[in-house]
């Protein structure tokens, strides 16, 4: 099991970006690269815990990698005040019903800076209106919303989703933040990221496209910087969530289409027709950036392509060895201008990264 000592924090961010500079040797990057540190505690804002049922008691529990045997959790210094005080009064409800502790094997955690939480539990078994309304109770004590799930069953007593409002540029921003959607883990890395992505696009005028919107996250602070944004986005609850937080943060300007970076790219390049396109006219829009914000996996072949037309390419990276590669193919058509660091993740080996090319006269 991990120690996690704030006091070592700087040490590890300071060899994460040893090793960053060691993974960018070959890649030219500006002489000052902007280093956003995370807060050492109390940073995440969502956790998932195994329940490890031991001598009639449930406990939280996690795994170490190769180990079959759980090492029990009793507090998680990273995950939010919230989070924590929340596993203590959840593991004692739990241990105080049998109807809430019966199969049970897995509670996750989502909760926001502005003070909302949502727990699911999940089950080896069907849930009946017994637990309902044993949980219905729990919830009413405990004043968090709480969602059952079971294989092919879920069942919300009150909502799926929180509520979380960021500061970015003193201006506020609400999201809703869905139950099985992505939303960033660290809040406080988030609104940097946010702010920065702002300042960057600041002037660049046009139109942008942002392929992977996710739930909105960036297009809701980035919009105010382009004339009109086109957004894509695979996946139902996103697109849901995002349109739900452009309509909430009062933004027009935007369209959101759920189609795949590769598809997208496919109805752009004129390869083939796409239904879903068939109301919005990719002639009018005047692209002078495009917003990426891929899986860790990078760019595939058809965005990377696409990419290198626009005269602003944002990227925000979780995976550094990805974004190297997708980089040296950049380097044909852009330099970079800015880049950043985000420590979205400390105490690990993940960095966020952050970074701004223009396409170069050659």
């Amino acid at each position: 099991m991990q120690t996690i000592n704030p006091d070592n924090y700087q040490q590890q961010l300071d060899e994460k970006l040893t090793e960053l500079h060691a993974t960018f040797l070959d890649i030219p990057l500006p002489e000052n690269i902007e280093v956003y540190p995370s807060e050492p505690l109390h940073f995440r804002m969502r956790a998932e815990f195994r329940i490890w049922h031991e001598n009639g008691r449930a406990h939280f529990a996690m795994n170490e990698p190769g180990q079959k045997t759980p090492y029990i959790i009793t507090e998680f210094p990273i995950g939010s005040v919230l989070i924590n005080r929340l596993m203590t009064s959840l593991i004692t409800e739990i241990n105080a019903s049998s109807i809430l502790s019966r199969r049970l094997f897995s509670v996750e955690f989502l909760t926001t800076l502005s003070g909302d939480a949502l727990i699911t539990l999940l089950y080896h078994r069907k849930l009946d209106d017994e637990w309902q309304s044993t949980a219905a109770a729990l919830q009413q004590r405990i004043g968090v919303a709480v969602i059952g799930r079971s294989r092919k069953q879920k069942l919300t007593l009150e909502r799926d989703y929180v509520l979380e409002k960021l500061q970015v540029d003193n201006q506020d921003y609400q999201y809703q933040q869905v139950e099985g959607g992505f939303t960033q883990p660290n809040a406080g890395i988030n609104q940097q990221m946010l702010a920065w992505s702002l300042d960057k696009t600041r002037g660049g005028g046009g139109d942008l496209l942002e392929l992977y919107c996710g739930n909105g996250n960036f297009t809701c602070v980035l919009a105010q910087n382009f004339n009109r944004v086109l957004a894509t986005e695979i996946s139902k609850i996103s697109v849901k969530s995002a349109t739900t937080n452009l309509h909430s943060n009062a933004i027009d300007n935007v369209t959101i289409v759920r189609m795949s970076s590769e598809d997208f790219c496919q109805a752009l390049e004129g390869v083939r027709p796409f239904r879903r396109l068939q109301d919005i006219d990719l002639q009018r829009y005047r692209f002078s950036t495009i917003f990426l914000d891929p899986p860790r996996a990078g760019l595939d072949n058809l965005t990377l392509r696409l990419a290198m037309k626009f005269d602003n390419i944002l990227y925000i990276s979780c995976n550094p060895l990805t974004l190297k590669e997708n980089l040296k193919v950049f380097g044909s058509s852009h330099q970079i201008e800015h880049f950043a660091v985000f420590d979205q993740f400390p105490y690990t080996h993940h960095l966020e990264c952050g970074v701004l090319l223009k396409r170069t006269n050659s």
